[in-house]
């Protein structure tokens, strides 16, 4: 469930850009950095979230700019009072002798001239609508998926390759089973003939541990639903529908059959491929966390 998304849109109004992160997660926790203007947004961002992505630790940012000019002049002048102000300057200059190339300057900020004026920044007195930002985010939801699909499609073919070398390792097992059945079958005349040789000997408890004893190591059963697992599991993976809790599930199945295989063989060669078998199960294990 790793993606990541992002959208851009600038104007003579403003600057917006939505950044989405994604990484794994069993359920969907949910982080907003939005602009105060947008606060009341949350809930609604929130509900669309969850039904795009579902689950996943996911990070929305939404960065808001507005041009530096874009603020209303913060003073009104006032026309009849410079000229009054400049005028009285005039006169005192005259007075006095003074130069008068600083008249106007002095005039500017005599007191009244420049009227102070409401510093109203021009988003609030022009406000950007919702349904012209919400595009921006649907934007980077839909980048979104299309990392997660696109890295969907490269995990579908690790995934398959980790099952297939289970197959062939289970396929080993099947290969090197009759040689573990004539060692079992071994073992057990060398028993009997140790036993039948004892004075003690009871031929119907005999028989009985040996049916319990040949069950035991019976491992038809388990490779025969061992390689149904698998077959389901590649069948299932290629669906187009969310089903990566189903995959958890026959992930599941499939450890099930293999540690019974390994505890029931008693076989070193049969040991060492169940070890295999275990690692690529623990890769498959690994990765059906990045799928929905």
């Amino acid at each position: 469930m790793t993606g990541y998304g992002i959208a851009h849109r600038e104007t003579d109004r403003y600057s917006a850009t939505v950044e989405i992160k994604s990484l794994n997660s069993k359920t969907l926790d949910l982080s907003l950095r939005l602009p105060r203007f947008l606060q009341d947004r949350e809930l609604e961002l929130r509900n669309l979230i969850t039904k795009a992505l579902v689950r996943g630790k996911v990070n929305l940012s939404f960065d808001f700019v507005r041009p530096r000019n874009a603020v209303r002049p913060t003073a009104v002048l006032n026309q009849e009072m410079l000229l009054a102000a400049y005028r009285e300057l005039e006169k005192a200059a005259e007075l006095v002798g003074a130069p008068k190339d600083q008249l106007f300057a002095l005039a500017l900020h005599m007191p009244g001239v420049l009227q102070p004026a409401a510093e109203v920044a021009v988003e609030d007195e022009e406000e950007v609508s919702w349904d012209e930002l919400l595009p921006l985010v649907t934007e980077a939801l839909e980048r979104v998926n299309q990392f997660r699909q696109d890295e969907g499609h490269t995990l579908t073919g690790e995934i398959v390759g980790y099952v297939e070398r289970i197959q062939q390792q289970l396929l080993e097992v099947e290969r090197h089973d009759p040689a573990r059945i004539e060692q079992v079958r071994q073992r057990l005349q060398q028993h009997l003939a140790d036993l039948t040789a004892h004075e003690q000997f009871n031929p119907v408890r005999f028989e009985q541990e040996v049916l319990y004893y040949i069950e035991k190591l019976d491992i038809a059963e388990e490779k025969v639903r061992l390689t149904s697992h698998l077959q389901y599991f590649i069948e299932t993976v290629a669906l187009p529908e969310l089903n990566g809790k189903k995959l958890a599930f026959i992930s599941q199945e499939i450890g099930r059959e293999i540690n019974t295989i390994g505890s029931k063989a008693n076989d070193s060669v049969v040991q060492h491929l169940v070890v295999g078998m275990k690692e690529e199960l623990e890769k498959i294990k690994e990765q059906i966390n990045n799928i929905l």
